[in-house]
Formats: C-alpha cells, sequence, structure tokens
C-alpha cells in the first residue's frame, strides 16, 4: 500500500528559513564557527597593532618635542638659520610668519609652507601635531609635523617669526606598521583555517550519529521492522541519550503497533463468529416456507444476534477512553457513585448484602468521568460474581492522597501465568471460554482508569499483577481469592512523589527515602507487596 505524501506547512507567525537555512546543520556550525573566530582574530590583531602604533608614535612625537623646542628658542632669540638648527637625516625644519611665509627651512624640503592655513591658524594659539601622507597607500614623503606658536597668544607683523614646524619622516615607522598588517593577516588566516578544518571535523564526528540515526529512521520509514538505532553502550553525551531515547520511543510504537495488530486480528474473530450465526440462521429461516412461529423465533434469535453485535461494537468503541484533562475534569463523590452501583447491583441480581458487602467511606471524591467510573465498578462486579465466588466485598477508602477501590471474591482465582495478560483485549482465561463474554472486561477498566491517571493492580492466590508503576503503595487484601485493585488519584493537578510531597500532594512511602527530605521531582519506581513471596515487586 502506498504512503500517502507528507505535506509541512510553516507555522503562522514563524519566519520562513532563508538561504542560510537551507544549508546542512554541520556547514551552519562551521560558518558561525569560522565567523566567529574571525571577530576574535580581528579584534586580537586590532588591539596588537594599535599598541605597537602607540609606541612607534610616542617615540616620534618625544623626538618632535624634543627637536621643536631647540628649534623655537632659536627662533625667540632671532639665531635660527640652517647653520644654528643642524638636522639629522631625515629630520626636517621650517619657521613660519603669520601669513604663512617660509622666513627659513632646512634643505630637502620642497618651496612653500608644510601647514595648511587652518593648521597654521591652530599653531598660533596650541601645539598641532599633523602627518603629511597616508601609511596606505604607500607615499614618497611621509613625514610627521609638530608646529608650535613662538610666542602663543601674541600675533607678530608680517615677516616676523611665529609658527616654527618640525617634521619627521616616517618610512621606518610606516613600514614597520605595514609588515605588522601583513604578518597578522597571514597569522590570523592560518588560525582561522586551521580552526575551521578542526571545527569542521568536529561537527562532523558529533553529528555522525545523528546522520546514522536519521539512515535508520529512513529504513524505518520504508517498512523495515525491529530496527535500533546503533547506541554506544558507554558514551553519555547529548546525541547518545537522544538515540537510547528514540530506540524507548521506536519500542513503544511497535509494541503499540503489534497491540494494534492484535487488537484488529481478535475484534475480526470476535465479530466474525455473530456474523456467522446471524447469516447462518437467516439462510435458514429462508430455505424453506415457514410458519409466522418459526419465522418469529427465527427473527428473535437474528436479533440477540445483533444485541450482542451491539455489545461488542460498544466494548470496542469504550475502549479508546481520552485521558482525563485535569482543568476540565468535574468532581465525582466516589462514595455516592460506589453506594447507588453498589445497591442496584444487588437489586437487579438478586443477591444479599452477605453475598455482595461493601465498606465505603464517605467523602471520597475524585476528578473525572462518572459514567466511566460507573462502568469500572460494573465490570468489576460482573467478572467477580460470574467468575468468582461469594461473599463478593467491595472496599474504598483513602490512602496516602489517593482513593484506593478494592474489590475481593473468594473464588479459586486466576493462574499466576495468565495475570499479566488478563487486562489485555479478547484475552479469556481458560477456565472462563465456555461461559458468556468478551474479553473486554478487565481492558475496559485499565483503559478507563489509565484515562483517570490511575493504577490498576490484579492479585490472585498470593501472586501479583500492576498494569502501571504510578504509585508505590503496597497492596492491602486477604491473600486468598482474587482482588482487583483501582488506585486514583485526588487532585490530577498534585505532582506525584516518591518520597516526602509538600503538604496535601501524593507521599507514598518509598524504601530509598532514608533522610526525610523533601524531593518533589517525579519519579517511578516499583514498590514491595506484603502478599508477594520473595521481596519482588508488585
Amino acid at each position: 500500500m502506498p504512503r500517502p505524501a507528507v505535506r509541512t506547512r510553516s507555522v503562522a507567525g514563524e519566519p520562513s528559513a532563508g538561504p542560510l537555512g537551507r544549508l546542512p546543520l554541520r556547514v551552519r556550525l562551521i560558518a558561525g564557527f569560522a565567523v566567529a573566530m574571525l571577530v576574535v582574530l580581528t579584534g586580537a590583531g586590532a588591539f596588537v597593532y594599535v599598541r605597537v602604533r602607540y609606541a612607534l608614535d610616542l617615540r616620534l612625537n618625544e623626538d618632535l618635542a624634543a627637536r621643536s623646542a631647540q628649534l623655537t628658542d632659536l627662533a625667540r632669540t632671532g639665531g635660527v638659520s640652517p647653520n644654528s638648527a643642524r638636522t639629522g637625516p631625515g629630520e626636517y625644519w621650517q619657521v613660519l610668519d603669520a601669513g604663512n611665509h617660509v622666513l627659513a627651512a632646512s634643505s630637502g624640503l620642497p618651496a612653500g609652507s608644510l601647514l595648511t592655513p587652518d593648521q597654521l591658524e591652530r599653531a598660533l594659539g596650541e601645539p598641532v601635531r599633523a602627518d603629511r601622507g597616508t601609511l596606505l597607500p604607500i607615499s614618497a614623503r611621509p613625514l610627521r609635523l609638530y608646529a608650535v606658536a613662538v610666542r602663543p597668544g601674541a600675533a607678530p607683523p608680517a615677516g616676523q617669526p611665529a609658527v616654527t614646524v618640525a617634521a619627521v619622516r616616517r618610512d621606518q615607522r610606516d613600514e614597520a606598521l605595514r609588515e605588522l598588517i601583513g604578518q597578522l593577516a597571514l597569522a590570523n588566516l592560518a588560525a582561522l583555517a586551521v580552526a575551521s578544518l578542526v571545527g569542521y571535523r568536529l561537527a562532523r564526528a558529533a553529528l555522525a550519529p545523528v546522520e546514522r540515526y536519521r539512515s535508520e529512521a529512513a529504513r524505518i520509514a520504508a517498512g523495515a521492522t525491529g530496527v535500533r538505532l546503533e547506541v554506544p553502550d558507554r558514551a553519555d553525551d547529548e546525541v547518545t541519550r537522544l538515540g537510547r531515547t528514540l530506540n524507548v520511543m521506536l519500542a513503544a510504537l511497535e509494541s503499540a503497533l503489534e497491540r494494534e495488530r492484535r487488537f484488529i486480528n481478535d475484534a475480526s474473530h470476535e465479530l466474525r463468529t455473530p456474523l456467522t450465526l446471524l447469516s447462518t440462521e437467516l439462510e435458514l429461516a429462508l430455505r424453506r416456507p415457514r410458519t409466522a412461529v418459526e419465522l418469529e423465533r427465527a427473527l428473535r434469535s437474528a436479533a440477540a444476534d445483533t444485541a450482542d453485535l451491539i455489545a461488542l461494537a460498544d466494548a470496542l468503541l469504550a475502549v479508546g477512553v481520552p485521558p482525563v484533562q485535569d482543568a476540565m475534569a468535574p468532581e465525582v463523590d466516589v462514595s455516592e457513585l460506589l453506594t447507588g452501583l453498589v445497591d442496584r447491583y444487588r437489586t437487579g441480581t438478586g443477591a444479599t448484602e452477605q453475598a455482595i458487602s461493601d465498606h465505603i467511606t464517605a467523602g471520597l471524591t475524585v476528578r473525572g468521568d462518572a459514567t466511566r467510573l460507573g462502568q469500572v465498578v460494573t465490570n468489576l462486579l460482573d467478572n467477580a460474581t460470574r467468575y468468582g465466588a461469594p461473599p463478593v466485598e467491595v472496599v474504598a477508602a483513602s490512602a496516602d492522597g489517593l482513593v484506593r477501590l478494592t474489590v475481593h471474591d473468594h473464588g479459586p482465582g486466576m493462574s499466576p501465568l495468565f495475570l499479566p495478560h488478563a487486562a489485555e483485549r479478547f484475552t479469556r482465561a481458560d477456565t472462563a471460554r465456555t461461559s458468556p463474554g468478551t474479553g473486554l472486561g478487565l481492558s475496559l477498566v485499565e483503559a478507563i482508569v489509565r484515562a483517570h491517571h490511575g493504577e490498576l493492580r490484579i492479585c490472585s492466590a498470593g501472586a501479583h499483577h500492576r498494569t502501571d508503576t504510578r504509585y508505590d503503595l503496597p497492596c492491602a487484601h486477604p491473600s486468598a481469592g482474587t482482588t482487583v485493585t483501582v488506585l486514583l488519584p485526588v487532585d490530577l493537578s498534585c505532582p506525584v512523589t516518591r518520597c516526602c510531597s509538600p503538604p496535601g500532594c501524593l507521599s507514598p512511602t518509598a524504601a530509598t527515602c532514608k533522610t526525610g527530605t523533601a524531593d518533589t521531582k517525579p519519579k517511578t519506581f516499583r514498590g514491595l507487596c506484603p502478599f508477594r513471596t520473595g521481596g519482588e515487586s508488585s
């Protein structure tokens, strides 16, 4: 049978995946890692560059300041000349008037002032430091200038020294910075390449199990059965835990699928028998002319078979009980419900109070569906009176934040080998196959109890079975006969705890709770039943 195509749609308000979202996960991880590394390396390189440039500029500025002080002193005394202001290699100077005209200068400089009019105007008020030429692209004559007024605050007349300019070439400084930029760029690119390669290999190694899980999931989607994900035993990382969880989910899905397949087969078998009888009776009625009495007898027999079919269909529909929603469930008075059901059952079956007795604590309440809970009690009474022996005892009481309902009979009980299968659909003990029934009674009870977040226990002749392990409450019933116990939580919103819980919540005593400290984390483990031999879990 071809599988239907699966359509995916985006959730309203959720942004659609861009081009980056369509890339493989490992590529996106490496891209993000590379960008982060690039930012870090760029920041580190910029810090190194700024520190080196600061150190070079500090030395250059100190030399310029010393040279400018000498030049300014000569200008104030009027003795500045090429002979008096000697310079070393790469050092220059100028003396300017207020009109930005060169009054004196060292050799090797082009004609004209080294300062712009704006720089000259600022230099008359405060020292000005400026650069001529750029680091990149390379300039033919890069200079660092330092201009100082001969007499700060004064405005000398034209032709008189106003500003001295000391200059030095920046070739060595700029060359050192250019080499540093190149070395940092090469080093950063190499580090980025190595880090990206290592990150890619790590990402691929980390995501390799995910790819294996995907391929195994594709096999399962194609129809393979019994397939499990290969999960290493010793590892305990996030991907490994995901694999273990997926294996548990696969096992649960296969188990559910097997139960559904068995349910369909059993339902088909159970439906075939009354349908075959109904068809045979109708064919026999039509084979030859019948009297009115014979036709009435045939129709009544067909009506009885039809009623059986309707009852079976109702039972099949009732097995799929939806879970009770905590906030929407009404409160049910269990005490009143049980008392009324037991009284009506006695009246309907003609049983005495000695044959069916009840001990029901007043004021017991749970949240759920009263009709479904009534089906639980009725089915348990039917089983006890049909397959057990009187007296039948119905007991309901509060126990550690739970409502505990037990139905006990004094019959021979069930085989210990049959107990684990007693609540399965269409399962009947060998001794009950000759009696009326469909084998859906206990399975319906288990479904209703589970929908109410409860637990069903079946104990017979010293053997015990729990269909769930929600609550760690020990069994409390006689060792002889058969006892069916139903545990229902009083408050569905209260967290189930296994040690010492907050007041008003479930707090069954656990064997592992030694210190008496509060532990409100939900835990599930099996408790000990006092009537089970060998200290086994009930």
